[in-house]
This record gives structure tokens, C-alpha cells and sequence, in this order.
């Protein structure tokens, strides 16, 4: 039997300026689905254009290569959604999503998602804004696939993944749980043994730490200094 009591989508951000009342129609008109870990959610070159909400766990949003290489775009966590291009724009999916961790979704139609984006400007507003981080990331990361060594590419991912979760500071970040080498090679494209070794080098230098169950960045202006000065001598 579903659980109807995580079946709201007053979690989700892109909704959060609805009220009560019109998020409960929005409930509504959702379907309601869990999946397990690995299990697909959407598949690349789909022509259904259904939005999608992540109202528990992560999900992750890759393609694959013709020889089946799996390249990572990113991981998506409870309260973000994805699939608003193919309702917006009424093409095939961009991008095949997985379920990371068991996964609550909520998919909702995109004619009613539409609807929402005229009705409220705030929300049509969150999703450009939203479109727009998503142009800029995919332009710097294109720029470093095509200038950086391997070597400065999973230094760039890891100052990525620090500044996404800087402290009060700014300047140290804590990353949980340690990032698992496939996925950092996945993201940058070079392999499993190169993402290690840069790893390996980056602790001797005291740039990261390992815990038991993390991985701590002491000096996130150190690293992008690092980051920085190749990118510039590019």
C-alpha cells in the first residue's frame, strides 16, 4: 500500500511559494511511485515529458556512451525536480535519471506543470534561474573537459563538491559520505586508478583528510588557487 503521508510535495523548493491549498491540488494530480537504488526513473531519448519531484532520497542524472560508459551530470537530492526541458519544450528526454537511494518521485503532467509556470511567476522565475545555473555549469565544465588534464579535472570536481558544502567560514568543507572514486571518474571523464592517485597526492599535501566516514578540504581557497592557475594558463 502507497504511503499517502509522504505524498506532498510541500518539500519540494521550486513550490515552495505555493500555498497549502494549491500545493494539495498539485498532490493530486501527481503520480506516486518508489523506486530501489539503481532502478531508472527516465530514460534518455524518451518522448514522455512528465516533470519530475524527489520527495525522499537522491537520485543521479547521467548518459551513457555507445561503448556503455556511464558519464554523471549530477546527483539530485530530496526537494529538487528534473524533467522540466522536455515539458517546456516538448523534445526527447535530455538525460537518463536513476534512483540512487530509495526514492519517492512525484511526476506530474506537464501540461498541469505549465499551467503552474503561468499562474505563478515566482515559480516560472525559480525555473529560469534554475536553467540558467545549469547553462553556466555545463559551459565551464565543456571548457574544462576540453583544456584540463585529468589530473586538474577531478581537482576542479572536488572543489566543486567542497564548495557545495562549504562551512560558516567558507574556507573548509566536510564532504559525507567520501566520494566514491567511480562516481569522481564518471563526472570527469578519466578513470578510477587516475581519480586515487590524484587523491593520494592531494592528502601528502595536507589538501584533503580522510576520516573515517568523510573527506575534509582544510583550505578550499588553496584548492581553487590550484584550480584556478591552470584554467588561467589555458
Amino acid at each position: 500500500m502507497a504511503d499517502t503521508a509522504s505524498q506532498t510535495l510541500v518539500g519540494i523548493a521550486l513550490l515552495s511559494d505555493l500555498d497549502a491549498g494549491e500545493l494539495e491540488t498539485l498532490d493530486r494530480s501527481c503520480r506516486w511511485r518508489r523506486y530501489s537504488p539503481q532502478e531508472q526513473i527516465i530514460d534518455r531519448q524518451s518522448e514522455a515529458r512528465d516533470v519530475f519531484f524527489v520527495v525522499e532520497g537522491t537520485v543521479r542524472v547521467v548518459n551513457y556512451s555507445l561503448s556503455g560508459r556511464e558519464v554523471t551530470f549530477d546527483d539530485l537530492p530530496e526537494g529538487r525536480h528534473f524533467g522540466e526541458l522536455a515539458a517546456i519544450d516538448g523534445q526527447p528526454r535530455s538525460a537518463s535519471v536513476m534512483a540512487l537511494t530509495d526514492c519517492q518521485i512525484a511526476s506530474m503532467p506537464p501540461d498541469q506543470f505549465l499551467g503552474v509556470l503561468e499562474k505563478h511567476p515566482p515559480v516560472a522565475l525559480k525555473v529560469m534561474i534554475h536553467l540558467a545555473r545549469v547553462v553556466r555549469s555545463t559551459t565551464e565544465r565543456i571548457m574544462d573537459l576540453s583544456t584540463l588534464g585529468a589530473n586538474n579535472r577531478v581537482h576542479a570536481e572536488l572543489l566543486r563538491l567542497a564548495r557545495a558544502v562549504a562551512g560558516a567560514d567558507g574556507n573548509r568543507a566536510t564532504i559525507k559520505p567520501i566520494p566514491v572514486h567511480g562516481d569522481i571518474a564518471s563526472r570527469v571523464s578519466t578513470t578510477r586508478e587516475t581519480v586515487a592517485r590524484v587523491l593520494n597526492d592531494l592528502a601528502r599535501q595536507g589538501m584533503v583528510e580522510r576520516k573515517k566516514d568523510s573527506m575534509v578540504i582544510p583550505d578550499i581557497e588553496r584548492l581553487e588557487d590550484m584550480v584556478e592557475e591552470v584554467r588561467g594558463a589555458v
